[in-house]
């Protein structure tokens, strides 16, 4: 049966406040269920409801709960009042608009699209601090052939490498031999090229151990840490971006795991509301998919994602995107990075324009003559998009690009 309670969390007719924050979603009711009575369970749970009626409660509880101000089709509108949340702790947040209401079974599916954060709330965040290619196998390399390999990227004159998402430290590649074998590396070409080379070396453990990590590459003169920030944890996100910023360190954020919330399209949490917390809580960098390779994602969305890092005021995409002005907050850079050779970087630059991290691994490593070539030939690929150049009319006098097309054309993985 319908319980009146829910209703009290539906006013279409209320107009929220500037100081609220303002939550987009999509939900299905179960079977038996009106879209007011599921809209109004999303806003009770994610408040200050619970499953009945209760009476005698302080005026404080009205003022709290949160309000279903729209309903369009299957898409809600639920604005919530600032003193709901503990300004700074984005681990509360989530347990509030992305906790317990997936669980409920009014609901047959439900998707929190994107959230608009009011000022007063960003202000209790302190955003990014700072305004490559990844050697493959994923795995398997020791410490020595894998700084070998970084060395020969940087070489063919990339500015970064970076780890994979699940290499941290296993008996055959341990975090200090890598790190003091990739700083020897990163010496030696830096001293022979003349340039600036980084790296995002993965620190992502238990958070006293990414501390210890990070302190080592601070010791090291690197300028980046690696962290798998869904499978570390809000939390520990927001611990390791005040302690790098303390140590110099800058986060780049690889987004392992995702997927398994972000893909399903009726229901779980979207990847722009995932981005939104991550420049929000402070890292600088953050894997946003290509559109063209092996990773799931439309040009739309991935350009969307885009915005959402890089623009100051993000403007209101019906079903998709909230207005946010982002106030203080500083911006942060896209990553697109998923199965890309030379043939497909003019295509991700068309989506992203030149403000990304480009990283190019398998499209590199693979190339006929080797991962100095196929670095050299990733940005012929980039030289030509800059020269307004088709690849075929630029391959004409770069060879390594030439080699790389031959060999994959313009092939976009499954």
């Amino acid at each position: 049966m319908a319980i009146d309670w829910y209703m009290d969390f539906v006013d279409l007719g209320y107009e929220p406040g500037r100081d609220e924050l303002h939550a987009l979603f999509y939900f299905e009711p179960a079977e038996g269920i009106s879209k007011e009575e599921a809209a109004g369970r999303i806003a009770s749970e994610s408040s200050t409801g619970t499953w009945t009626t209760l009476y005698s409660l302080p005026k404080r509880m009205k003022d709290l709960q949160a309000t279903v101000y729209d309903i369009e089709g299957n898409y809600a509108r639920i604005a919530y009042p600032l003193d709901l949340w503990e300004k700074g702790n984005a681990a509360q947040l989530e347990s509030g608009i992305a906790g317990n209401i997936f669980g409920m079974k009014a609901l047959r599916n439900l998707r929190l699209i994107d959230v608009g954060f009011p000022t007063e709330y960003l202000n209790g965040f302190k955003g990014p601090p700072l305004t490559g290619a990844v050697p493959k196998p994923k795995v398997g390399f020791d410490a020595r052939e894998h700084a070998k390999i970084a060395y020969e990227t940087w070489m063919g004159g990339f500015d970064f490498v970076k780890d994979d998402e699940n290499l941290t430290s296993m008996p055959f590649n341990r975090f200090g031999d890598r790190v003091n074998e990739m700083t020897r590396m990163r010496d030696r070409a830096e001293q022979e090229t003349g340039d600036v080379k980084s790296a995002f070396i993965n620190i992502t453990a238990e958070t006293a151990t990414m501390q210890e990590r990070a302190r080592m590459l601070a010791d090291h003169g690197w300028n980046y840490v690696m962290i798998d920030v869904v499978v570390a944890g809000t939390s520990a996100v927001q611990t390791m971006r005040d302690y790098c910023s303390d140590l110099g360190l800058a986060i780049h954020a690889h987004r392992a795991m995702h997927a398994a919330f972000t893909r399903n399209r009726k229901h779980g949490i979207s990847m722009q509301f995932l981005v939104k917390l991550m420049r929000l809580i402070g890292v600088s960098q953050i894997h946003t998919g290509t559109a063209v390779g092996k990773l799931t994602g439309s040009k739309r969305e991935v350009a969307l994602l885009a915005n959402v890092l890089r623009d100051q005021k993000v403007k209101a995409v019906p079903h998709i995107l909230v207005d946010q002005d982002w106030g203080s907050i500083r911006s942060a850079f896209p990553v697109s990075s998923g199965g890309l050779h030379p043939g497909l970087v003019p295509d991700v630059l068309d989506i992203y324009g030149k403000d990304l991290v480009l990283l190019v691994s398998g499209g590199i490593h693979g190339h006929p003559k080797g991962t100095r070539a196929g670095a050299i030939a990733t940005l012929q690929a980039v030289e030509a998009w800059n020269e307004k150049m088709s690849l075929d009319e630029k391959a004409k006098s770069s060879p390594e690009l030439a080699l790389a097309l031959e060999k994959w054309g313009y092939y976009r993985p499954k």
